[in-house]
């Protein structure tokens, strides 16, 4: 949304978006929203309301170098109306606990959470950032009991982002102008879509071996990040503000996000990484694209190892 959209406040329609969660990711990505004026609203909630209340107090204080937005921290209350509700909430991984102990606590947390927001609103998009992304967006649709064009996990658009970034330091070509994709899992089973990556429709003068290394920089950018500073929160506050507009501003743009798939080569019930047309109504269209024999394997067996991860949970669903 931009500056001029905001010239009628009084008689336009007030644009809210909450973010449930203010650590590194929450607090940046409300950060991104307010500089780049999505929104008319933006409410920021968390168990500790201090910290929420410190982050609106700050963000308000550059309220004249920027817009007008309403910015404060609320309660679970301030969901009702909003347009886009953010989940950000979530806890960190404990020396020694498995990734399973890990989901099983994630989603002890986040049942409360869906509970509160749909308690308060039914109309809104629920827009998952907590990992591991799929499954918990997974457990938000069937907790949230809202269509699954309305429950929306940030997939792999990040993913995607750094392998064009990649891509495009290898070809020395404007990471803008490269049409590459990541799908499936949001972690270490996720997929590199080679057959389909060109710019200006031509294919990739790439060997195997920049391919490998491409794709290998992609997959663990998260853990090189989190060794050099404990956390990732630029990139991914900026895919969900890719996701945000795109939805805000009804513009039926194609973004890898996680979504609930129905025999997608093979694969149902589960939430994928995969291109979807992303508007007003949250995923209008689920974009099933011609996979490589090779990929098209690797991508169900990325699907396989999110559906064990459901079903691992299937007692809190």
């Amino acid at each position: 949304m931009s500056a001029n959209e905001f010239d009628n406040l009084e008689t336009a329609k007030k644009t809210r978006i909450v973010v449930i969660g203010t650590g590194a990711v929450g607090s940046t990505t409300a950060y991104t929203l307010l500089l780049r004026e999505r929104m008319s609203e933006l409410v920021l909630i968390d168990y500790n309301h201090a910290k929420a209340n410190g982050d609106a107090l700050d963000m308000n204080h550059g309220l004249p170098f920027t817009g007008r937005v309403k910015v404060w921290a609320g309660d679970y209350s301030d969901c009702e109306g909003a347009d886009i509700i953010i989940i950000c909430a979530g806890v960190a991984q404990k020396q020694g606990e498995t990734r399973l102990d890990l989901l099983k606590r994630n989603v002890d947390i986040f049942n409360g959470i869906v509970e509160n927001v749909t308690k308060y609103n039914q109309t809104g998009i629920l827009l998952v950032a907590t990992n591991p992304v799929d499954i918990m967006s997974y457990f938000t649709w069937k907790k949230s009991e809202w269509p699954v064009n309305r429950v929306i996990g940030s997939g792999t658009l990040l993913d995607s982002a750094r392998f064009r970034y990649l891509i495009g330091e290898k070809l020395q070509v404007d990471p803008r102008s490269i049409h590459a994709a990541i799908v499936g899992e949001h972690g270490d089973s996720e997929v590199p879509l080679w057959s389909l990556a060109n710019f200006a429709g031509l294919p990739l003068e790439l060997n195997q071996d920049d391919k490998d290394e491409i794709f290998r920089n992609t997959r663990d950018a998260a853990y090189q990040i989190i060794e050099a500073k404990g956390s990732t929160y630029y990139a991914i506050a900026l895919a969900l503000d890719r996701i945000c507009t795109a939805i805000l501003r009804d513009e039926g743009a194609v973004l890898n996000v996680s979504t609930f798939v129905s025999n997608y080569h093979g694969m149902s019930d589960v939430y994928l990484g995969v291109p979807c047309i992303v508007d007003r109504t949250g995923v209008r269209e689920v974009i099933t694209l011609p996979l490589s024999d090779d990929e098209e394997e690797k991508l169900r067996k990325s699907g396989a190892k999110i559906r064990e991860m459901i079903d691992s949970i299937s007692e809190r669903l």
